[in-house]
């Protein structure tokens, strides 16, 4: 259905919508189930957002189910970025959005600190730098929900290589927003 969708049959889409908009909805309430309360933005306005731009996206050679959904990782990730700086005041991480790390995986979201989405998103920028391939994986993962096998399909490596780098990757930012956090003049518990 996304390549009649590409090609042009605009009756595939009254069929596709549904289907891309449960999968996307299913994403955005994970993506946003770790944020502190009081966050303004709701799952129901990210999707929205993101099935807006995918429409009018020029059109893309899909791949497959998972590139789809890769972009729109992409797409998401995207949004709450600049909904997170929309939202800052000025006080670093005053009202941005927070989320958990481990929502993307292994460890219960409810047992690890939250992370602001501007930190985040400047740490995937510096990962990128080292390994653009770790970083995506971290991009399909936690903004996109893809299992790993649906990662490496869209990476083009094996499940063990998906599985390694997630270790490495996950290490490595927590480590880096670790270390942001600590030198945060405006944390309370840095130092400790």
């Amino acid at each position: 259905m996304l390549q009649a969708w590409r090609d042009g049959d605009s009756s595939v889409l009254d069929r596709l919508t549904p289907i891309v908009y449960a999968e996307l909805h299913r994403i955005a309430r994970r993506n946003l189930a770790g944020e502190r309360e009081g966050h303004l933005l709701q799952p129901t306005a990210l999707v929205n957002e993101a099935f807006i731009r995918l429409l009018g996206e020029a059109p893309v050679e899909w791949a497959n189910r998972a590139h789809f959904f890769g972009f729109s990782a992409r797409l998401m990730r995207q949004i709450l970025i600049d909904f997170a700086r929309a939202q800052d005041t000025g006080k670093r991480g005053h009202r941005s959005p927070h989320v958990g790390l481990s929502i993307a995986g292994d460890v219960a979201a409810s047992q690890s600190d939250p992370v602001d989405l501007i930190d985040l998103d400047h740490a995937l920028n510096d990962l990128a730098q080292l390994d653009a391939r770790q970083a995506k994986l971290v991009e399909l993962r936690y903004f996109g929900g893809l299992e790993n096998s649906e990662i490496a399909a869209v990476l083009g490596i094996s499940e063990p290589t998906v599985v390694r780098d997630w270790r490495v990757a996950r290490a490595w930012l927590f480590n880096r927003l670790q270390s942001a956090k600590d030198h945060d003049p405006g944390n309370i518990s840095a130092g400790r």
